[in-house]
């Protein structure tokens, strides 16, 4: 699936507003500010090689990539990002690998699966006037989003352990409560490892950006904001 967004007066528009991008002709004829490709087939990626010049690699989502591998800048420019975004699916957890490509003032981001951070940014921006500039204005935004959501996630860990530390409290707790206690207990610690991984993951991601130089000054106050609320979600990750 392959869809563009484009700048219109401030805002971000695509997804609801704009027609999926189905034929080579579609995407010939728009001048976009992200494309966003979830599952990309080899004749999307042809596609994109042809409008802009970017050759997609296979292995550009593989979870196995070398650190060194996840942050880096070709000769030609293109500045090459991977990131863990959380899902949180009715209790079933787990990071999906995403990766950006920023090349020729145009963020490229590739997905297997369509993620709440993604849907969360797309909602605000149709909103908020101003919200988006540039294609560095999106994945800023992308993290900032990420950081919130991991927030709320987390802030449901801390109402699920309140409910079992109600059960736990009271007398005569049963063997077969007590099982259910420790179950319910490890299911939150791992959501809580995995929101620990997602914020370390955008830190660094964020971190990159800020030393790469790429930001304006704007956008460098914002990174250094998102920093600040990735640190206050430390302590109670760790708590």
């Amino acid at each position: 699936m392959l869809n563009v967004f484009t700048l219109d007066n401030g805002r971000l528009k695509g997804g609801l507003f704009q027609q999926e991008i189905e034929t080579a002709e579609d995407l010939a004829q728009s001048r976009p500010v992200w494309v966003d490709l979830e599952s990309p087939s080899a004749e999307e990626k042809g596609w994109i090689r042809d409008r802009f010049g970017l050759t997609i690699p296979e292995d550009i989502v593989d979870e196995d990539l070398e650190e060194s591998a996840r942050f880096y800048e070709e000769d030609n420019g293109e500045l090459h990002i991977r990131s863990d975004f959380l899902i949180d699916d009715d209790g079933q957890a787990r990071n999906v690998r995403v990766a950006f490509i920023l090349f020729n003032n145009v963020l490229f981001s590739i997905h297997n699966e369509d993620l709440p951070v993604f849907r969360l940014l797309r909602l605000r921006a149709r909103r908020i006037p101003a919200l988006i500039e540039d294609a560095k204005d999106v994945l800023l935004k992308l993290y900032d989003a990420d950081a919130e959501y991991s927030a709320d996630v987390l802030e449901g860990i801390y109402d699920k352990l309140e409910a079992v530390s109600a059960r736990v409290l009271k007398s005569n707790v049963t063997d077969a409560e007590a099982g259910e206690v420790l179950a319910a207990i490890a299911r939150e610690e791992d959501l809580n490892g995995r929101i620990r991984r997602n914020v370390m993951d955008t830190r660094r991601a964020v971190s990159f950006m800020m030393r790469s130089r790429m930001l304006n000054a704007e956008q460098f106050e914002e990174s250094r904001q998102i920093l600040r609320d990735i640190d206050s979600l430390d302590s109670h990750t760790a708590f």
